[in-house]
């Protein structure tokens, strides 16, 4: 059975159209990457064919925002210097540089994301779950789905894109690369805000009070 999930990580890993991508998976029983061999037999995973072309072109996109409270730097790579210089290629760099600054990921892969951080959000996850009453023979479950939500939120790739909900960073990637005919990468991503890390200082009320009375 071809379900709604698997057709939409085909065409994230493909490129290709909805209609596409169920049609291919059901010609392959629902084998995902024979599914992929279908599309490019058929020239319609673009995406697809072109992961493997070495993309060391391309630019880096800084973005401001909020008066100077957030800085994004981003790398983003294509093939050739030509396609680099496009307005296409820049509104993309640009839209990618704005999408870290309105949702701070902390990785551009899943990939990327540390083991012990994994680790770590997934025994939160678990003490979450447990203390929600759930019982122990589903928390397993509810931990993967809640990873695969956690995953969403910090990494690039998958976020939903702030400009159209309808669609991941990923498929947006796929989109472009269909219609700029090179493979697209972003590769690294530096964000800025204005005070992070710093301790601020605070008033502490009750030794405000005290010193007033010792006066």
């Amino acid at each position: 059975m071809v379900t709604a999930e698997m057709v939409k990580e085909l065409r994230q890993r493909s490129g290709a159209g909805m209609m596409d991508c169920k049609k291919a998976l059901t010609e392959t029983k629902g084998n995902l990457d024979e599914a992929i061999d279908y599309l490019r037999e058929k020239g319609l995973a673009a995406a697809a064919k072109k992961a493997d072309r070495i993309a060391s072109e391309g630019v880096i996109e800084a973005y401001i925002h909020g008066g100077g409270r957030i800085g994004v730097m981003v790398e983003i790579n294509c093939e050739t210097d030509f396609v680099a210089k496009t307005d296409k290629f820049k509104d993309l760099a640009r839209d990618i540089a704005m999408q870290i600054a309105a949702t701070n990921p902390t990785c551009v892969r899943r990939e990327e994301v540390p083991v012990e951080v994994l680790e770590h959000e997934k025994e939160i996850l678990k003490a979450q779950a447990l203390n929600e009453g759930k019982p122990a023979n589903i928390v397993e479950k509810m931990i993967t789905g809640r990873v695969e939500k956690y995953y969403k939120e910090v990494c690039l790739m998958e976020q939903v894109f702030i400009k159209n909900p309808d669609q991941t960073i990923t498929q947006l990637i796929n989109e472009n690369i269909s219609k700029i005919g090179e493979n697209i990468s972003i590769r690294r991503f530096t964000r800025y805000q204005l005070g992070e890390g710093i301790e601020k200082k605070s008033n502490d009320f009750a030794a405000e009070v005290m010193a007033a009375v010792k006066k």
